[in-house]
């Protein structure tokens, strides 16, 4: 059984740091991509961050470039999330996917598998 599952999110001020990880388990891990997605009430669910687990390719949203890092353990099967300089407009829930295509992409409609959501909620 395919599962993604999210920890670490949490409330923070705004400035603050939080790392979101994603493990998963069921799937040979080294053959997809896992992204990270958001979604605010109200708002569209929106791409964040993207790494390929075969060669550590990776891709960030405009929004959080330079304030985010993404990074992959392979041997425990786990993405990472870290989350720096937070601003309140980052209060969200955070889900991690994964895709097949091995490559990462913006489209959420590519990834198969999906986590529960992780609420990250920052304070002004």
């Amino acid at each position: 059984e395919v599962q993604l599952v999210e920890s670490g999110g949490g409330l923070v001020q705004a400035g603050g740091s939080l790392r979101l990880s994603c493990a998963a388990s069921g799937f040979t891990f080294d053959d997809y991509a896992i992204g990270w997605f958001r979604q605010a009430p109200g708002k569209e669910r929106e791409g964040v961050s993207c790494i390929s687990s075969s060669d550590g390719v990776t891709y960030y949203a405009d929004s959080v470039k330079g304030r985010f890092t993404i990074s992959s353990d392979n041997a425990k099967n786990t993405v990472y999330l870290q989350m720096n300089s937070l601003k309140p407009e980052d209060t969200a829930v955070y889900y991690c996917a994964a895709t097949e295509m091995g490559l990462c992409t913006r489209a959420s409609y590519e990834y198969e598998y999906w986590g529960q959501g992780t609420q990250v909620t920052v304070s002004s």
